[in-house]
């Protein structure tokens, strides 16, 4: 994890064409740096040396398509920048296995930068051969020749994280399932097997944001085990999206109206996030459209 107080987090990304350095770059402009790719080498210096200690992390990312480039000069750029004190310089190769490379170019039809109207894995070969000085000084070499995208961003996160970054946001939605999923949901909960308060003539026309639903729905048997079982579930699952640099989690409750049971047991569930100290937003999709009916 980076320490961004002292001083301002400069990353310097290079590595082969095709290794996944655009993803990496993205995974960090998620992560709250301000992003650059493809920066000429004659502008690194005067770009990065305007930074000072309330200016937001940096990362550049710059290749052999950058106008100028040489290891030298790529080399003797990234010496001037780590003597800058207020700065935290580092280099980032990305690195993938040959083989892989060629197949990922041949997979998605673009021309290696390198190739020309040669093979592709001529290009990656030369390419390997002028970058190979600039790896021996890099801070860190990720090689992607077996991650995933998400494995990816989760390594991103871990590894560069700012200690002032956000936590990942938690969106909870109640919705009825007369009205269809919520599309944007990563978890949904059914909350139709706990006993249903619209059945109640003292209740049919209240919500469950009203109290006397919510002792009705806690008298249920099932209440406790459903909600502790909820809980677990979502208490194990959130460290699994936040390794994957999700930004933000979308949780769905649903019952038959929308109104009642989903509409209490997501209130319920946003209360105990919030106490957990996670940042949460909460919304009733279909509970104005129910009380209207």
């Amino acid at each position: 994890m980076l320490d961004n107080v002292s001083k301002v987090p400069i990353l310097l990304i290079t590595g082969m064409s095709g290794s996944g350095r655009s993803l990496a770059l993205k995974a960090l402009e998620d992560m709250g740096y301000e992003t650059i790719d493809n920066l000429p080498l004659l502008f690194l210096l005067p770009v990065v040396s305007t930074y000072n200690r309330d200016s937001h992390p940096l990362a550049v990312a710059i290749d052999v398509r950058t106008r100028d480039f040489s290891s030298d000069n790529f080399l003797n750029e990234f010496e001037k920048l780590i003597q800058i004190p207020h700065l935290n310089t580092q280099m980032i190769f990305f690195d993938c296995d040959d083989e892989i490379l060629a197949r990922r170019y041949n997979e998605s039809r673009r021309i290696h930068p390198m190739a020309h109207e040669r093979p592709v894995i001529d290009g990656i070969r030369l390419e390997r051969q002028l970058l190979s000085m600039v790896r021996d000084h890099a801070d860190h070499v990720i090689d992607t020749s077996f991650t995933s995208t998400l494995d990816l961003k989760g390594h991103m996160k871990r590894t560069f994280l700012l200690k002032k970054e956000r936590k990942m946001s938690i969106f909870i939605t109640s919705f009825s399932f007369r009205h269809g999923l919520p599309r944007e949901a990563d978890m949904v909960f059914d909350a139709r097997l706990l006993k249903n308060p619209f059945y109640s003539e003292e209740l049919q026309l209240l919500s469950g944001e009203d109290e006397k639903v919510g002792e009705f729905i806690q008298k249920d048997q099932v209440f406790p085990s459903f909600m502790s079982s909820l809980k677990s579930i979502v208490s194990t699952s959130l460290p699994c999206f936040e390794e994957q640099g999700r930004g933000y989690l979308t949780i769905a409750v649903g019952c038959t109206g929308g109104q009642h049971r989903s509409v209490y047991i997501a209130k319920i569930l946003a209360e105990w996030l919030k106490r957990e100290e996670n940042q949460v937003k909460l919304r009733h999709r279909d509970f104005k459209q129910r009380k209207k009916i």
